[in-house]
C-alpha cells in the first residue's frame, strides 16, 4: 500500500518576559489521593500542544502579548480539566525558538517575522504556569528542520542557516540541517540545550523527523557530507543511521549533566521495520519504516537505553490492516521489556470523528478502547494524545469518553 499517514500537521507548511518557575512549583497543586492516605498511580496522560503553523497555539499571528498568553495559559487549564499530567509544548518548530535564545531567532509563529522579539518569553511561563498547576512540561524539539519554504535568504539575517548555508540541503520544497555534519549535531545539540540549562523543564522530547520523510523523485543530497565523514561505512543508510544515532546518545549524556533528572524521550513514527523487512519487526505492511526511510533506529535507541522514554505515534485503529494498533502496541512492550525504558502510546485524537477517517474513527469509543487495551500490557506507562486543539474541541466527545472510563482519579507522572 502507499505511505501511511503521520503527524495531521506535517502536512502543513513548515507570543514582558515572565519569571520562572522551580521544581518546587509541582507542589503548588496537591495530590487529592495523597491527602486521603494513598498515593495517585502513576502514568503519563499527555497531550501535544504544537506551534508549528499555528497547529494548536498561537492561534494566528499578529496576537498581542496578553492575548498569546491567555491563549496558551487556556490549553494548560484544559490538560488540567481532563485530568492529563504532562504537556509536551513545541519550542523549536523550525530552527527557531519561543525562548530568547542566543543561537537562534524568535519563532515567526509568534510575531510573523522571523527575529522579532514578542515580548515575552513563551517558554518561561509554559514552565511556570505548568508547574502550578501540578503539570509537566516536556520542551519539544525538531532537530533538523529548517523551514517550511527551500530558500535560506528568506530566513532571518542573523538565522544560522542562513549565515552557513553550507549546512543545509534542499528537499521535498522545504529546508533542512545535514544531519551529516558534524559542526550541524554540535549546533542543534547547542541550540536545544540552551533550554534546558535555562528552564526547570521536566523533559526534552523529539518527534518524527530526523531524515526527511522521502519525497519521490527526488534525492536528498548529502554526498559532499558523505564523501568527507562516510569513510568505513557499508552503505551510505549505515552512516546516516550512524549520525542520528550520534546526536541521540550526545544528547542524552549531555542532559543529564546539566540537568540531572530530566527525562529524555522521543515519539517516533510507529513503525520501525515490517516483519516482511526484518523478522524482529512488527507485523504490518506500512509504506514508511523509521529504520530505512528516516535513517531512526528507534529499536535500538530503547535496546540500548539511550533514552528515558519513547512514545510511538500508533495513529491506526484496532483492526487496521496494514498497521493494526492491537498488533502495534504488544510489538512495542515486547521491545522495551527488561530495557528500563518506558512506553507510552501516542494516541490519534486528531482522526476522531474526521469524515476522511476509516469508520472506526467515527465511534467516540475507540479511543477509549485503545487505553482499555493498552492496560493488559504493564510495559505501557501512558498515552499522549495528538493534539491541544481537538482536547479543547473534543467534537466527538471522545477524550470525555477517555476520561469518564479511565482518568476518573488523577495519576502522577512515572520516575
Amino acid at each position: 500500500m502507499g505511505r501511511l499517514p503521520r503527524r495531521a500537521f506535517a502536512t502543513a507548511a513548515l507570543a514582558a518576559l515572565s519569571g520562572l518557575g522551580t521544581a518546587g512549583d509541582v507542589a503548588a497543586s496537591p495530590d487529592p489521593a495523597a491527602r486521603r492516605g494513598r498515593a495517585a498511580p502513576r502514568a503519563v496522560r499527555g497531550m501535544w500542544l504544537a506551534t508549528a503553523s499555528h497547529r494548536d497555539w498561537p492561534s494566528r499571528t499578529g496576537l498581542s502579548p496578553a492575548r498569546q498568553r491567555a491563549e496558551l495559559l487556556a490549553h494548560l487549564d484544559t490538560a488540567v480539566r481532563l485530568r492529563l499530567n504532562t504537556v509536551f509544548f513545541q519550542v523549536r518548530p523550525a530552527a527557531d525558538a519561543l525562548w530568547p535564545s542566543p543561537y537562534e531567532p524568535w519563532s515567526e509563529y509568534l510575531t510573523g517575522v522571523q527575529g522579532r522579539n514578542p515580548g515575552w518569553d513563551p517558554l518561561g511561563t509554559a514552565v511556570r504556569e505548568a508547574h502550578v498547576r501540578g503539570l509537566e512540561l516536556h520542551a519539544w524539539f525538531n532537530p533538523y528542520r529548517v523551514s517550511g519554504q527551500p530558500d535560506p535568504g528568506r530566513l532571518a539575517a542573523s538565522h544560522p542557516a542562513r549565515v552557513h548555508p553550507d549546512w543545509t540541503v534542499r528537499y521535498g520544497g522545504k529546508l533542512y540541517y545535514d544531519p551529516g555534519l558534524p559542526a550541524v549535531r554540535t549546533f542543534v545539540r547547542t541550540a536545544m540545550l540552551d533550554a534546558v540549562r535555562r528552564y526547570p523543564v521536566d523533559g526534552v522530547h523529539w518527534d518524527d523527523y530526523f531524515y526527511p520523510y522521502p519525497v519521490p523523485g527526488e534525492v536528498f543530497d548529502d554526498d559532499a557530507a558523505y564523501a568527507e565523514h562516510g569513510t568505513g561505512f557499508p552503505s551510505r543508510a549505515a552512516w546516516r543511521r550512524a549520525n542520528i544515532d550520534k546526536l541521540v546518545r550526545e544528547t542524552a549524556a549531555a542532559i543529564k549533566k546539566i540537568r540531572p533528572g530530566v527525562r529524555f524521550g522521543i515519539s517516533p513514527f510507529g513503525v520501525w521495520r515490517n516483519a516482511s523487512t526484518d523478522p524482529l519487526g512488527s507485523p504490518t505492511r506500512a509504506g514508511v519504516e523509521t529504520y530505512d526511510d528516516l535513517y531512526a533506529d528507534t529499536r535500538k535507541w530503547v535496546k540500548e537505553g539511550w533514552i528515558d522514554y519513547i512514545c510511538p505515534q500508533l495513529y491506526w485503529n484496532i483492526g487496521f490492516a496494514a498497521a493494526d494498533y492491537a498488533k502495534l502496541l504488544p510489538w512495542w512492550a515486547r521491545v522495551v521489556r527488561g530495557t528500563g525504558v518506558q512506553l507510552y502510546a501516542g494516541e490519534a485524537l486528531y482522526k476522531a470523528g474526521e469524515p476522511a477517517q476509516p469508520a472506526a474513527w467515527q465511534d467516540p469509543a475507540e479511543l477509549s478502547r485503545h487505553l482499555t487495551l493498552a492496560a493488559k500490557y504493564p510495559e505501557v506507562k501512558g498515552h499522549v494524545f495528538f493534539a491541544a486543539r481537538e482536547a479543547a474541541a473534543d467534537r466527538t466527545g471522545a477524550m470525555a469518553r477517555i476520561v469518564a472510563d479511565h482518568y476518573r482519579q488523577p495519576a502522577r507522572p512515572p520516575r
